[in-house]
């Protein structure tokens, strides 16, 4: 059984990833890191120096009073002594406030960052252990600065998603309530189709909030991926062919099966399906291909639309961020990355304005034993 000199320091949840932990070596045996036995050492030495001090007052006053007889040349060199340790003293006084100094600081911004201010950053002085400290402590602020303001974006844009829907529903039941209009079929399809998105905006909300906590449950099983594509395509053919444009699914032969939630995999690329549509001119194309990629099925969502602006591209998978006339949510991408994160996979996305978009998901295959 390890002794406790022998317990191993865990590296901080806050602590970067590029800076070593401990910060600059461990002591004998993996005990506490170099920098906690400096300081203590300074102590020691300090308080040494603090002592003969006092001892030497000690002798004075006690010369002064008669109680010691010296002579001259001693008085000298007591004097003399007292004057060398007052240097040593002031010296590891300065060389202490080096330390205690940033520390103050730390804690200072640290109070600072309990209050919610989180744009307090210190600076990164002193020895190189609490110079990494200090950086360490900055990134963590600067996460949580940053992690605070996409959650105030994300509750704006929560509340207008849900506005809209909920003024539709108000709206059209009081006109009916009233007797403004009546209660028939085509005045009731306003209220069931702003339910309808309420509903899908909560389920989305909800898919998000589990990827966050890491408890998104994906009910895994064997799936021929040609068979889920195609699948996925033949709901879309009614709405291709009202929008007039030619919807193509092509899958390369013997695929490998591969492991997958089948709900969520289809929802996934219904979703790039229904973008590609929505961004796809009268007599445009959009075509889904499946093909082996090593050990990984990829699955590619092309169009021939307009493109994606080069300032929205390197957002589209963040939350509520929509292009130019598009109607939804903004949340399609941002979940679709995130179950195929969840399943292992990675997705990109290919775009250049004019000239059409391509989404590519990769997923592994089923492994056999």
């Amino acid at each position: 059984m390890p002794r406790p000199s022998q317990r191993p320091w865990r590296r901080p949840p806050w602590w970067p990833r590029d800076e070593p932990w401990p910060p600059r070596g461990r002591g004998m045996g993996g005990g506490p890191p170099a920098f906690v036995w400096r300081i203590g050492c300074l102590l020691a030495v300090v308080a040494s120096l603090t002592a003969a001090a006092v001892t030497v007052a000690a002798l004075l006053l006690a010369g002064a009073l008669g109680l010691v007889r010296a002579a001259g040349p001693v008085h000298v060199g007591v004097l003399v002594g007292l004057l060398l340790v007052a240097l040593v003293v002031a010296g590891a006084l300065r060389l202490l406030g080096r330390l205690v100094s940033p520390l103050g600081g730390l804690v200072r911004a640290a109070r600072r960052i309990e209050a919610g201010d989180y744009s307090v950053r210190v600076p990164e002085r002193g020895t190189p252990e609490l110079s990494s400290v200090a950086r360490a402590f900055n990134a963590m602020s600067a996460r949580l600065e940053a992690n605070e303001q996409r959650r105030r974006t994300f509750l704006a844009d929560v509340t207008h998603e849900l506005r809209t829907p909920l003024a539709v529903i108000r709206g059209q039941a009081e006109a009916i309530a009233d007797g403004v209009y009546p209660g028939d079929a085509d005045h009731l399809a306003p209220i069931l189709d702003a339910a309808r998105t309420l509903e899908v905006l909560t389920e989305d909300l909800r898919t998000l909030a589990l990827a966050d906590a890491g408890s998104l449950v994906l009910a895994r099983e064997p799936v021929d991926p040609a068979a889920l594509v195609h699948d996925a395509v033949a709901g879309f053919r009614a709405r291709a062919e009202t929008a007039g444009v030619a919807l193509e699914a092509e899958a390369e032969p013997d695929l490998a099966p591969a492991e997958l939630d089948p709900s969520r995999i289809r929802s996934v690329i219904g979703n790039l399906v229904a973008n590609a549509l929505s961004h796809t001119p009268v007599g445009g194309t959009v075509r889904v291909r499946v093909r082996s990629s090593g050990e990984r099925i990829e699955v590619a969502v092309t169009d021939d639309g307009e493109g994606i602006p080069n300032d929205l591209l390197p957002h589209v998978f963040e939350r509520f961020v929509r292009g130019p006339g598009s109607r939804g949510s903004g949340l399609g991408l941002a979940i679709a990355r995130d179950v195929v994160t969840a399943h292992g996979g990675t997705i990109g996305i290919e775009s250049r304005e004019g000239a059409g978009t391509t989404v590519r998901v990769e997923l592994p295959v089923l492994r056999t034993i």
